[in-house]
């Protein structure tokens, strides 16, 4: 049973039902997302319990096999209703109601037709505020997409030849609410990108732009959002002709952070979207070459390297992910042993901490790179580093794979396990682990 709150200002007692509040919070649940043992949370705090490196369940603590997210769409509606019904004061109306985001769409529809001057921009901002709006409800949101046609207007305005710069930010954030937002369901989110694909290389190379040209790192952001979900997408075949784009992986590596700059910061939400992309390129193995080429590898030590509220350990995983796609070509191999081994180094540092996919990522890198082709210069530095071989120990400790266990003991063996330096701190009583 939920129990009974005073809300401030009205002498009202309210029943919470106990299935609307968050296991971890115990606040009512304003995006409920379910995780794959079925145990429903809200995305705030089940984020931050994932990014402090858990990999258990806060409600049954048993092991995650997956952490994806899936959005409980039945429950946010019925916590809605309950929240309208339990309100003693009226709702406020929405910013936009449905049916003037009807006439913005058909203003739109007009302007992308349209030979004449007409400016798209205004109507669209007023769009970008509906579909943003907390108190436009999610049904809404859905049956502008499902049924009304919008992406199917947006995307002709994106693809426009002779587009301002401006439109297609005002487009870019449009889409890029559509397809991060929690309240639009899947099928939608695919007919989405389904009117983005149909315009694939026009769309990419819009986008593209405004990754290069954009006034604002939101703008940029929202671009590589957008750019995630097409390449997420996206055959093998298309994703290496998307990678062939001259200027999108420059972007990205762009995006995700400084390199030389004095004073620089990285940007959490620009790395997570930067990564996002590189990391669907990625799986097309002729796209690793160029992407490497590009200066990958340097940009994902740098985000290895980051202060974990910039790169936590989802974020450190998802890199990891990308380094060991690099490590899968003889450009990448040979770019993880420039300037002394730097990114080798980089991975070590980060191979706990990362998640368990981001640890066995950083072994199969180390691996690679140490075992299989035995660079000097990358064996040499990797057993130079601090707590490089306890790291591997304690990997092999927590039920890992088969597989990386196996590459794990391989590197152990070329380092001088022997030595105390790396063995400093590595108690073979130890029972309770928690690397990750």
């Amino acid at each position: 049973m939920g129990r009974k709150e005073e809300r401030p200002g009205h002498a009202l007692e309210v029943q919470i039902p106990s299935l609307f509040r968050c296991p971890i919070s115990l606040d009512v649940m304003r995006s409920p997302v379910s995780l794959c043992t079925g145990v429903t949370y809200d995305r705030a705090s089940i984020q931050r319990w994932l990014e402090s490196g858990n990999t258990t369940c806060p409600a049954t603590m048993l092991p995650l096999p997956s952490t994806d997210l899936v959005p409980n769409l039945t429950l946010q509606r019925l916590i809605h209703l309950w929240s309208s019904s339990a309100a003693p004061a009226p709702a406020p109306a929405p910013l936009v109601s449905r049916r003037l985001a009807r006439d913005l769409l058909h203003e739109l529809s007009s302007a992308s037709t349209s030979a004449g001057d007409d400016d798209p921009v205004p109507p669209l901002l007023k769009l970008a505020e509906f579909f943003s709006a907390n108190d436009v409800e999610p049904i809404e949101k859905n049956d502008l997409v499902g049924v009304g046609g919008c992406t199917s207007v947006l995307a002709s305005i994106l693809v426009r030849k002779g587009s301002k710069l401006e439109r297609s930010v005002a487009v870019a954030r449009v889409f890029a609410l559509i397809l991060t937002s929690d309240f639009i369901d899947d099928c939608n989110k695919k007919i989405a990108i389904a009117d983005l694909v149909s315009h694939i290389h026009r769309s990419v190379s819009a986008l593209i732009r405004v990754l290069r040209d954009g006034d604002s790192l939101e703008s940029q952001i929202d671009a590589a959002s957008v750019l995630d979900a097409i390449i997420a997408a996206s055959d093998a075949e298309a994703r290496v002709l998307i990678a062939e784009k001259e200027e999108l992986v420059r972007e990205l590596i762009r995006l995700i952070g400084p390199s030389d700059e004095k004073g620089a910061t990285m940007d959490r939400r620009a790395v997570e979207a930067g990564l996002g992309c590189l990391a669907g390129i990625s799986a097309a193995k002729r796209a690793r070459p160029r992407m490497v080429r590009a200066g990958v590898v340097p940009a994902l030590a740098r985000v290895l390297r980051a202060d974990p509220a910039v790169a936590p350990a989802a974020t450190a995983g998802r890199a990891l992910r990308v380094m060991e796609a690099a490590a899968g070509c003889a450009e990448g191999r040979a770019a993880i042993c420039e300037d002394g081994a730097d990114a080798a180094t980089a991975v070590v540092g980060r191979m706990v901490k990362a998640g368990r996919e981001g640890a066995e990522a950083a072994v199969a890198v180390l691996w690679s790179v140490c075992h299989a082709f035995r660079d000097r210069r990358a064996v040499e530095a990797v057993a130079a580093t601090e707590g490089g071989a306890t790291k591997l120990l304690l990997l092999m400790q927590t039920g890992c794979s088969p597989a990386a266990r196996e590459m794990a003991a391989d590197l152990l063996k070329i380092f001088r396990v022997s030595s105390n330096r790396f063995l400093a701190g590595y108690d073979t009583n130890t029972i309770h682990i928690t690397p990750f």
